[in-house]
């Protein structure tokens, strides 16, 4: 196999969303136009959202290999000309008017963006499930005019499953902010089976 030249690595490790994210961006802005880096991960999380990332940016991702329960990402920094400026999705919702929203019995679709492990911790009451390396697959089981909430741990995810989902004709989509990392309300986890 051949051998990718990298010109920095990035280490990650053990970082949760969205420092592999912003770790990465930092990185990339020190760097010159076509040089590589390699980003080594364990949160599975980082899949998606570096891709993701690269793609809204314009940098090139090339790909990733695991290695041991380590990803390790391979970005090349784009020629100015050919970067774009990185934009948030417009249309957020705090967590306190999510919470209002289930407290008054109103019927809310709040989508989970996280990852399976992170879901089964816990998560927003009657919040449905769809990691973001999966939401593109799955948006057919979507009705495309109802109204949806979308969160993950810190509103990284949710924005970009958000752009995702308006992209794909979705006309009532809100990011949660500032999301999982700061809700303070009655959660919902998995349980134990002790």
């Amino acid at each position: 196999m051949t051998k990718l030249q990298v010109n920095r690595t990035l280490e990650c490790e053990g970082l949760a969303c969205p420092l592999p994210v912003v770790r990465t961006k930092k990185t990339i802005d020190e760097m010159s136009a076509g040089e590589v880096l390699e980003v080594r991960a364990t949160d599975t999380g980082s899949i998606a959202d570096l891709k993701s990332w690269s793609g809204r940016t314009g940098h090139h991702y090339l790909g990733m290999k695991e290695e041991g329960g380590v990803f390790r990402h391979y970005i090349r920094k784009a020629e100015p000309s050919d970067t774009k400026p990185e934009q948030t999705y417009p249309h957020t919702a705090g967590n306190e008017e999510v919470h209002a929203k289930l407290a008054s019995g109103e019927p809310v679709t709040v989508i989970d963006v996280r990852e399976p492990a992170e879901y089964a911790f816990g998560r927003i009451p009657g919040a449905v499930s769809i990691p973001l390396g999966q939401l593109e697959q799955r948006l057919d089981s979507l009705d495309s005019e109802a109204v949806y909430y979308v969160v993950c741990r810190t509103g990284t995810r949710s924005d970009m499953a958000c752009r995702i989902m308006a992209d794909k004709g979705f006309r009532s989509v809100h990011n949660v902010l500032p999301g999982m990392s700061l809700w303070t309300y009655d959660l919902e986890r998995d349980s134990s089976g002790q």
